[in-house]
């Protein structure tokens, strides 16, 4: 089945830290700041044609706003709103013409656990260009990670609505993509419905680390894992926890699968393949260590989720925008 999106186009959260986490991500993180108003700023990504890849709003409560993604054109998204109403999913929006930078065409749903959804197409393109070697900064948005209480249904829901491609697996995760990039959507098992984290495309490993630096020489936001290399994905990482609790990574490096029929999804050990990385308070799983590889037949297995004590409380609360649809 083809893919009925795209690609990722921008992940949106709201904060009530709203001050601090715009001049974060504009500052030390490496994003651009491209449009905004009283309340809600929009950033893209130097390397991107995205007119935005990250958007904040103000709010009292922290929360996902909406994940979106691209369609291939107006038809396109047509046909999918029609089959997904005549499905009985819930909308937030009818479609039609969009107010955010780059106009465009589209609408929004309600996933199957209460998450907005965004698909549309015609937005305007921005001008950007070629990162230059060493220059540590964005050059895109790559992945979207949803945490999960039920992750069999929503994984069938992105499989079968919007025809989603499982890549690989690990025991509490599903990688799934939409085009080459080896996962632009993952979903994890979850005691709570939650965003798990967004993840930032850099030029290369070097850019990586040289971003990472100046993260950690800032000092506002606190490594979560990194730096390591993934088995699914084979993708680099370092996971940072902003100002506000959000998890967003650096990554380079991501797996391209050219030719879905010479791809087999199979199950990866949840390790860092260098032995390098660790959450805090555990030490780090290298190729040898906890998780390795196992024979796996049929579909990914669904481990039984589990409370995680290392997470901070922010990523253990409900997600209290679930069926509330975003006023921007």
């Amino acid at each position: 089945m083809k893919a009925r999106v795209t690609h990722l186009r921008h992940v949106d959260v709201a904060v009530p830290n709203y001050e601090d986490l715009v001049e974060f991500y504009g500052g030390v993180w490496g994003l651009t700041k491209v449009d905004g108003d009283t309340g809600v700023t929009f950033f893209a990504a130097e390397g991107s044609p995205e007119q935005f890849i990250y958007r904040i709003r103000k709010a009292a409560e922290k929360r996902l706003d909406l994940v979106a993604f691209g369609a291939e054109d107006a038809a396109a998204v047509d046909s999918l709103a029609a089959d997904l109403a005549a499905d009985g999913v819930r909308f937030a929006s009818e479609p039609g013409k969009l107010q955010t930078p780059g106009g465009g065409y589209g609408f929004r749903f309600f996933d199957p656990e209460g998450r907005t959804i965004e698909v549309s197409s015609d937005v305007a393109e921005r001008p950007y260009r070629e990162l230059d070697p060493r220059e540590s900064i964005p050059v895109a948005i790559n992945h979207v990670v949803l945490t999960s209480k039920d992750r069999q249904a929503t994984q069938a829901f992105y499989a079968d609505k919007l025809g989603f491609e499982m890549s690989d697996w690990i025991p509490f995760m599903g990688f799934f993509r939409c085009n080459t990039n080896h996962h632009s959507l993952a979903i994890s098992d979850g005691d709570v419905v939650t965003l798990n984290h967004v993840a930032f495309e850099v030029r290369g490993i070097d850019e990586m680390m040289r971003g990472a630096g100046r993260v950690l020489k800032d000092g506002r936001a606190k490594v979560m894992m990194g730096p390591g290399r993934h088995s699914a994905g084979d993708n680099t990482f370092y996971y940072f926890f902003d100002p506000e609790g959000n998890v967003s990574e650096y990554t380079a490096e991501v797996e391209q699968i050219l030719d879905d029929n010479a791809w087999t999804p199979r199950e990866h050990p949840p390790t860092d393949m260098w032995g390098t990385a660790a959450m805090p308070g555990r030490p780090a799983a290298g190729p040898g260590g906890p998780g390795g590889p196992a024979a796996v037949a049929n579909l990914p297995p669904v481990r039984a989720a589990r409370p995680d004590d290392a997470l901070p409380v922010r990523m253990r609360t409900e997600d209290p925008g679930l069926w509330v649809a975003p006023p921007v």
